[in-house]
């Protein structure tokens, strides 16, 4: 914390000091932890950082705890070269995020909630809680568990069956709200003022959006402290893909790397794309939406930082596009098939938002991109079912597997003629 300047607001530009504060009292625009980055510039090496453990606590400097409670293992996740997937999108130079293998939720939101949960036994907080479209749930039950602290997760009622599970597994307790996941944030951010409990997505919103940066700090070091053309992030409460162009501008600005920051595209589903509208038609602040879509993560109609998503767009020089359910889905599977690697609808939007801007030329055959694949699809896999072969039954003996194999030989081959 020693290089924690305060929190600033987004619209006004007032300060405050780093404390239990989340939203600005004279315009009520969203707070921003900063730093002293000249302070920051004589104390920080890419040297230093190397030699630290692989987790996100290795740019501690630049984010705001005074010490890690929780996280040890979170973070680091892989930057996949993907080549067959690059041949198949016509790109000579494409990598993958891969926070699907995040510890210890499998999501993005690892990053987030140890930052947040960290802050919340700093700032006396003796109840962790959230309001959650899956992913968020399960992350904040494991990590209060981690830490011993009771904790209330709120979800929409209709959330998928694995990610109840995923949450309710480390027995926090958990909330099914008759409604959609703005009536679960607007409920939450009352029982916050009324109760005093940290709910991580929102009290501590100015803290837990600084966890998301160290996915743009591991993206610059994965690539040999350089920058790529292009990153495409998911949005749906909009913290990712602001914080992931603060990690490239803070990076330049303490000397880590040096060149041009990157264009940071905007991915929603069409069935929940805020931004993605208002970027079309010139708007400052999205306008909120009723979502319906496959991708549930991404389900936020009123994006909380929408309106920095779409800031963040236009002055890196980047675009947005949604994607169709079928779309999502056939991204998804066209992952697993070509580099193995199973995503949720979140990681298959980005993926399908990809293959839209490669298409407009947005996105030319020899830029560097980055994909950001933020969640694991065995969390969804009931979204898959009907889009698998089903498995070939045969009988016990060789015989029977050979009759098989040459009854797929000769379908195969008729495929081909036809």
């Amino acid at each position: 914390m020693k290089f924690v300047a305060g929190l600033t607001c987004h619209l006004c530009g007032a300060t405050y000091p780093a404390e239990a504060s989340w939203v600005c009292t004279d315009c009520l625009g969203p707070l921003e932890v900063s730093y002293d980055y000249a302070a920051v510039r004589g104390a920080i090496s890419r040297s230093a950082i190397e030699s630290r453990p692989p987790s996100l606590w290795r740019y501690l400097e630049l984010l705001p705890v005074h010490e890690p409670r929780t996280g040890f293992h979170s973070g680091f996740t892989p930057l996949v070269r993907a080549t067959r997937l690059a041949r198949e999108l016509g790109l000579s130079e494409l990598y993958l995020k891969d926070d699907s293998v995040n510890h210890p939720t499998f999501s993005y939101k690892d990053r987030v909630v140890s930052v947040a949960a960290t802050r919340a036994v700093e700032l006396g907080f003796q109840v962790l809680g959230c309001a959650s479209t899956g992913n968020l749930a399960g992350s904040v039950a494991a990590h209060a568990a981690r830490l011993g602290l009771p904790c209330y997760v709120f979800i929409p009622h209709d959330l998928e069956p694995a990610k109840v599970l995923g949450a309710a597994i480390y027995q926090p307790h958990v909330v099914a709200v008759d409604g959609n996941y703005d009536d679960v944030n607007r409920l939450c951010t009352q029982i916050a003022d009324r109760y005093g409990w940290g709910f991580a997505n929102i009290n501590l919103r100015a803290y837990y959006a600084e966890g998301a940066k160290t996915m743009g700090f591991e993206i610059a070091e994965q690539l040999g402290w350089r920058f790529p053309d292009h990153v495409v992030s998911p949005v749906a409460g909009g913290t990712l893909l602001p914080r992931i162009y603060k990690a490239f501008r803070e990076l330049r600005d303490v000397g880590l790397v040096s060149g041009t920051l990157p264009k940071i595209h905007a991915a929603q589903p069409a069935g929940s794309a805020p931004v993605i509208k208002a970027l079309e038609a010139g708007l400052e602040f999205p306008e909120p939406v009723k979502p319906d879509t496959v991708a549930k993560s991404l389900a936020i109609g009123n994006p909380a930082d929408g309106f920095q998503v779409v800031r963040v767009v236009k002055e890196s020089g980047a675009a947005g596009a949604m994607a169709t359910d079928d779309e999502i889905l056939d991204a998804v599977q066209l992952l697993a098939r070509t580099e193995g690697i199973f995503t949720e609808p979140a990681g298959g939007t980005t993926l399908a938002v990809t293959r839209t801007l490669i298409r407009r030329g947005v996105i030319k055959p020899n830029d560097s991109v980055v994909v950001c694949i933020t969640g694991n699809g065995y969390k969804t896999a009931d979204v898959m079912f009907d889009r698998v072969a089903v498995p070939t039954r045969i009988g016990r003996g060789l015989a029977d597997f050979e009759r098989a194999l040459g009854a797929r030989v000769a379908q195969q081959a008729a495929a081909a003629r036809a």
